[in-house]
This record gives C-alpha cells, structure tokens and sequence, in this order.
C-alpha cells in the first residue's frame, strides 16, 4: 500500500508543469510579448517619423519652386509700387503675377513666424486699384523650420560671380538682382536637418 501510494505521488510529480513552472513559462512568455510590442512599436514610429522627414523635404522643394517662380515673375504692383517692396532676413514683399503673363498683380508676403513659414497674398481690390493689406490671406507653407540664425533669404547685386557674400542688412533694394530662398528642416525628431534653398534667381 506504501508503495503504491509512493509511486502515485512519483507519476503526479513527473507528469504536467507546478506551479513555479508555470509561473516562469508565463514570465516568460510575458516579456516576449512586451518585447515584441516594443519592436513592432519602435518599427511603426520609426517608419511614420522617416515618413514624415520625406513629407517636410518634399514640401520645403515644393515651397521653394514655386517661390522662383514668383519672384522670376515679379513686376511693379497695380498701384505702381516697385517690385520689390521688403528684403530682410525672414521676411520679403514683392509683387508678381505668380501664374501666367496676364494674370493678376499679387502683393507677395514669405516670412517667419514661430518656426513656421507663412505666405501672404493680397490681391488688388477697389478702383483705382490698391492693396488692401487688411485683407491679406495667409497659410502656413512650410512647418518645423530649423534655420536658427542663418536668414532664409538672402540677397545678390548684379556683380555676383559665385563666390561673393550675399549683401548685408538692412540691404539697398536697389541694389538687389538675384535672390535665394534657403529652408533649412528638420528631417528627425532629434536635431537633424536638411538643408533645400532654391540657388540664386534673378528676379528682374
């Protein structure tokens, strides 16, 4: 009878997981879990933040095209103000007809604001015509500029050859010919940026 009763606990104890066995199976099989989820996690993140770099290089490309094309375009406003009414660092005004020849002289607003760059667009109204600057529109072209101290425009007389420094502030707006749009992005959460200017265009 003892040794029945001995060898049935024996079969017990060798056969299914205790409690310990399971209770480490199960920790286990947590921590793959948690592990899986933060690879999948980290995976997911990484690829919408690369993704989202795309985007914002893309745009800033996208932002400085159509720039040169306006500033190619720009001519003296409907009121007869000159071409080029502001040239600072962050912000320039210029009148253009931003879409074809006989289009509608636009007054032209880029500048800097919280780290995002906005255009403004006033059209003429009233007649004679002028620009009512209350009713200027205004959108966010470009978000998450990263330019710090370097000047998103700067500005060439006619004597530029490549290798001379841009004009100092406050410039002689006489004096400009060529001007360049530089938009520098962030292209990661940390500090990494890319740099897209839009080289020098003549814009007169």
């Amino acid at each position: 009878m003892n040794s029945n009763f001995k060898l049935q606990i024996s079969n017990s104890k060798s056969s299914g997981f205790t409690i310990l066995e399971l209770l480490v199976a199960v920790s286990i099989f947590g921590v793959l879990i948690i592990m899986a989820a933060l690879l999948f996690t980290n995976i997911f993140t990484g690829s919408n933040q690369q993704f989202s770099a795309l985007n914002n290089v893309d745009q800033a490309r996208l932002v400085t095209s159509r720039f040169t094309n306006e500033i190619r375009n720009a001519t003296t406003g409907v009121e007869g103000s000159y071409s080029l009414n502001t040239a600072s660092d962050n912000q320039i005004i210029f009148y253009s007809r931003s879409t074809s020849p006989g289009a509608t002289i636009n007054r032209i607003r880029y500048y800097l604001e919280d780290n995002n760059l906005y255009k403004g667009v006033t059209l003429p109204s009233g007649n004679p015509p002028d620009y009512n600057l209350a009713l200027e529109s205004n959108i966010i072209v470009q978000k998450d500029i990263a330019n710090g101290a370097t000047p998103i425009f700067t500005y060439y007389d006619g004597n530029y050859n490549g290798s001379l420094p841009p004009l100092s502030q406050p410039v002689n707006i006489n004096s400009i010919k060529f001007v360049v749009m530089n938009l520098m992005v962030l292209t990661q959460i940390k500090e990494n940026t890319n740099n897209i200017d839009s080289n020098k265009r003549k814009y007169r």
